[in-house]
């Protein structure tokens, strides 16, 4: 659109409420009962600020009641994030867009200065006009994961749902986040509804848009992200519920079978051998490998147990990511062998060891011979034990502010080979 009549949109795009309607930007008594809670006061952009940022500098502001969208965005720039973090939700807001608007509301958004954009790691619901981008844009024509209501490049929305107000007039959405079942809504109508982590999700990620995003989706909590696409866009009566989390059991990690649940990274070796382990072992190019779980672990208490075989320079990684191809950002849980700090903590990026262990404790390793780790971490609190006996217990706010995969590696130099076996975990 022509950006010189961006001004005199933004202050037509919101308009306050009079007569007899409930005010916007305000809870009623019993959604406050019900556990409703704003996210916008209608008055500041308190709450909110840059993505991966601590403030707020990106072309936003208050316009009539209305959060604005100036239109200064892009890809690359332009979104807003909640200072809080949200797992299961009930999301509901109205959206009103410039003619040929395009825009967006993200969930479970991860942040770290390795994504440089929001999208790569939170689904979005996506805000665009239709017809007024196509005719914008023409001779271009929207892809149907591109268009209003999708769940942005995995799933569509039933097209008899889709009730649509006239290009100008606020409309209301609804996201539904509840312990991995999804729902959008649109002006009091559901859309779409799925089921996120299935088999399904799982075949739609690693096949479209997201095959080359390693960490779209898989994150269970994170912040919530308004998009400034390059469009002016307002936002009013942001409200937020939230939902219990069903008690987790302890769980399985590996089946004993195959490697379902798990992706390598790498050209190294990961297989069940005939007795039901998981083996890593070097492969020819003697370089590093990660078997990383397909979830994320944020609080977890987890226990695996270890047979170093040949060189045992293995690790367990936790609250980490990948960097395609073979890059792992997080924190090693050392299984080394005798002498190099099995149970301390590493740091793969930035400031390496945070805990080694004792010269003492270094013989409460058994190599060549089943070993026993356990992992706690909660909040900013990280313990180890080894063989029952405590490694690390220390506190740190970085990994306090971070969420990941758990993943095991294979150590580069070849060489190596670890068994591992009854591997499982409890979400806390």
């Amino acid at each position: 659109m022509n950006k010189l009549l961006a001004a005199p949109l933004l202050a037509a795009l919101c308009v306050p409420t009079y007569g007899g309607a409930k005010e916007n930007n305000t809870l009623t008594a019993q959604e406050k009962a019900d556990g409703w809670e704003l996210l916008f006061d209608g008055k500041t952009m308190k709450g909110w600020r840059d993505y991966n940022g601590t403030e707020l500098t990106q072309p936003w502001g208050v316009v009539d009641g209305c959060i604005q969208a100036h239109g200064d965005g892009s890809d690359l720039s332009g979104y807003i994030v909640t200072d809080r973090q949200f797992d299961n939700f009930i999301l509901d807001w109205d959206w009103k867009l410039s003619y040929g608007g395009n825009s967006g509301m993200l969930y479970h958004v991860v942040e770290d200065p390795y994504f440089k954009v929001p999208y790569v790691t939170g689904p979005e619901y996506q805000l665009i006009d239709n017809d007024g981008w196509e005719a914008t844009n023409a001779p271009t024509k929207l892809e149907p994961w591109q268009r209003l209501g999708v769940d942005y490049a995995m799933h569509l929305p039933n097209p008899d749902s889709m009730v649509v107000n006239p290009q100008g007039e606020w409309n209301n959405s609804r996201i539904v986040f509840d312990n991995g079942h999804v729902e959008h809504w649109l002006n009091g109508h559901k859309i779409l509804e799925f089921e996120a982590w299935t088999d399904d999700w799982f075949k739609r990620k690693n096949s479209g848009k997201w095959e080359m995003a390693p960490e779209y989706g898989l994150a269970e909590s994170g912040v919530i992200c308004l998009q400034d696409h390059g469009y002016p866009a307002s936002f009013r009566n942001l409200k937020i519920k939230q939902l219990p989390r069903k008690e987790n059991q302890r769980k399985a990690m590996f089946n004993g079978r195959n490697l379902n649940g798990w992706t390598a990274y790498g050209t190294e070796n990961w297989y069940v051998n005939e007795d039901g382990n998981l083996v890593c072992e070097s492969g020819p190019d003697k370089q590093y490998g990660y078997l990383a779980t397909d979830e994320y672990f944020k609080d977890f208490d987890l226990t695996m147990e270890f047979k170093q075989l040949a060189n045992g320079n293995s690790g367990i990684f936790f609250r980490s990511f990948i960097e395609p191809p073979v890059k792992v950002h997080g924190w090693q849980c050392e299984v080394a062998p005798h002498g190099h700090d099995s149970g301390g903590i590493y740091e793969s990026y930035g400031r390496g060891w945070l805990v080694q262990i004792p010269d003492d404790k270094e013989d409460i390793l058994k190599e060549g011979d089943w070993n026993t780790m356990r992992i706690r971490v909660v909040g900013d609190h990280v313990q180890t034990w080894l063989n029952g006996q405590p490694m690390a217990d220390f506190t740190d706010k970085k990994i306090g502010k971070a969420q990941g995969r758990i993943a095991l590696q294979i150590h580069d130099g070849g060489g190596i080979k670890v068994l591992w076996r009854n591997m499982s975990i409890t979400k806390l």
